[in-house]
């Protein structure tokens, strides 16, 4: 059951009890992304609740500005409900093939939304909950903040628009956070340019007060721009990616996972001995094809646009199910959990570089 749809004229709503809070003040509708029990995991429910309010309010001349948050202190959205999805492609389902198309039919409908949407990314922004926020026009983090594309750990690939905005974080950061799978904080994520503001968590009543109160003039996104401007920062004192900036961009831009691993394994240097080491130990427990297929897609997304990124991935989508690491992942990490994935093939050294070409065959770009 998804929560009802609301028009803007209707602020003395009260906001309805199920998995999208939807609620308007002050010209602004709010929507609340609420399972917060499980970290506000999406499913397809949710994506269609999202997006047809979404589409009623754009055409509303009495909203204004729309904010993305999650319910709770722990998520703004920990990904997309991978469980329901795995149970549909076991039972012959199509259930996993709806998720994808719609889900990202409505991260594209966020990037291009004609009124200004401020993503409060509080807790944890994973997979699917960067699929939402990358589209919004104001990205606020806060100290409890922890992004990533973590799809690699579970035998997947960044999807959600990911071979869009992955590639375009400066220099190979975003081949590595995609290759990876590693989570970031809020220093490194105002850095990296996947969010633009940070403010404290305790402040996030005050920033309510302040929209509640917002008296709006001419321009929108200049007057919430206005108001995080007097609570907010743009920019924190050392993100440690900014230290390991010439190094990611040195084994990230070899030109396989092979090379990326022995090159990281041979490092002497003090100061990155030890992070080369952890982050070629990292990258040996993931899947090997997912990997691959990553880096493959990540390169090609750069140079492409945001709508055949989204094309892109959902050709390797139609595919992964029945031939990627998706339904080992899922059985080793969230049903049996033993976290002993049966990887396919099982070490880097044994790939094909044909077989992982052969996903992006008979997709024009």
């Amino acid at each position: 059951m998804s929560s009802q749809v609301l028009p803007a004229h209707a602020a003395d709503r009260q906001p309805v009890n199920d998995s999208i809070l939807v609620e308007v003040r002050n010209h602004i509708g709010h929507l609340t992304l609420n399972r917060p029990a499980g970290l506000n995991a999406i499913d397809l429910d949710m994506v269609r609740t999202l997006h047809r309010q979404l589409e009623l309010w754009a055409e509303d001349d009495a909203l204004h500005a729309v904010v993305l948050r999650g319910a709770g202190d722990k998520a703004f959205c920990a990904g997309g409900d991978i469980r329901a999805l795995y149970d549909s492609y076991k039972s012959g389902q199509r259930l996993h093939l709806d998720f994808f198309e719609e889900e990202y039919a409505l991260d594209l409908a966020i990037h291009h939304y004609r009124k200004p949407v401020l993503a409060l990314m509080d807790g944890f922004v994973l997979g699917g909950g960067m699929g939402l926020v990358q589209g919004a026009d104001l990205r606020v983090v806060t100290e409890r903040s922890r992004l990533g594309m973590p799809e690699v750990a579970i035998g997947y690939f960044p999807d959600v628009g990911g071979s869009h905005f992955l590639p375009r974080v400066p220099g190979e950061l975003g081949i590595y956070l995609g290759v990876s799978g590693v989570q970031i904080r809020a220093a490194d994520a105002l850095y990296c340019g996947l969010a633009d503001w940070c403010l404290n968590s305790d402040m996030l009543p005050r920033l309510d007060h302040m929209l509640d109160h917002l008296a709006w003039k001419k321009n929108p996104l200049k007057d919430l721009q206005g108001v995080l401007a007097k609570i907010a920062t743009q920019r924190l004192p050392n993100p440690p990616l900014e230290q390991l900036r010439p190094v990611i961009d040195h084994f990230f831009a070899l030109p396989d996972l092979a090379s990326i691993i022995e090159q990281l394994r041979a490092v002497t240097v003090a100061d990155t001995h030890e992070w080369a080491l952890a982050t070629a130990g990292l990258l040996e427990s993931r899947s090997p094809l997912a990997m691959a297929v990553t880096l493959e897609l990540l390169r090609r997304g750069r140079h492409l646009s945001l709508e055949d990124c989204f094309a892109l991935e959902l050709h390797l989508d139609r595919q992964w199910f029945a031939r990627g690491d998706l339904l080992e992942g899922v059985r080793a990490l969230i049903i049996d959990k033993d976290k002993k994935p049966h990887w396919n093939p099982p070490r880097v050294q044994e790939l094909n570089a044909e077989h992982v070409a052969s996903f992006f065959s008979g997709q024009e770009n």
